[in-house]
């Protein structure tokens, strides 16, 4: 099967994958924008360098070697002029050429306007993905300048601009404190429903070879 990896259409796919990807063992992470036109490039390069488009059988062979494992998570929407990337890595030999940064690490990762934290899971740990404080903070201003001025349809929108984001745990529950805000200030009218993020593809596949 030649190789490829997946290209992400929308926020969801992309944020998930990474999720999906972290308990496999890859904590390293390398992050970037480039111009729609060398993304593809790019993620050649990748794959010659790092075997992003590696097989399971081959990223078993490349672990048992010492070699990292590595994987690139692309958002490239349709008609975009930017491609944003996040190559994620596990422990071990061969990616010298590239900064990597611990992904349980300080500062935490921001990538496409969405915070990674941990969280605990029936006595685990699990990753999810939150807003950051400064857009918080802004969320908690605007609902209070439209509650003070009595602008039911501008608060209105604003609720369901925030229930329309991806519903990953820590989105959610941020999403329930807001509202809460919002009943404080008497807020009347219906609250919009918040989604869980359902299993999604992680993308169209782009031949690497």
């Amino acid at each position: 099967m030649p190789a490829s990896t997946p290209i992400a259409r929308s926020k969801t796919a992309a944020l998930a994958r990474v999720l999906d990807t972290i308990p496999k063992g890859y904590c390293r992470y390398t992050q970037g924008i480039v111009p729609m036109s060398k993304a593809e490039p790019l993620a050649r390069k990748f794959h010659l360098r790092y075997g992003i488009g590696c097989t399971p059988a081959e990223r078993i062979t490349r672990r048992k070697r010492g070699l990292a494992n590595a994987l690139l998570v692309m958002y490239w929407p349709e008609g975009c002029q930017q491609v944003e990337w996040l190559m994620l890595a596990t422990d071990g030999q061969g990616m010298d050429g590239e900064k990597l940064l611990d992904i349980a690490g300080k500062p935490r990762l921001v990538w496409l306007g969405y915070e990674l934290v941990r969280r605990p899971e029936r006595g685990r740990t699990a990753w999810t993905w939150r807003r950051p404080a400064g857009e918080m903070a802004e969320h908690y201003a605007l609902i209070a300048e439209f509650g003070n001025k009595r602008h039911a349809n501008s608060l209105g929108a604003l609720l369901q601009r925030l229930a329309n984001q991806p519903g990953f745990h820590g989105v959610r529950e941020q999403s329930k404190r807001l509202f809460e805000e919002v009943r404080r200030r008497r807020y009347m009218g219906d609250l919009p429903h918040l989604y869980f993020v359902q299993k999604v593809s992680h993308g169209e596949r782009l031949c690497l070879m």
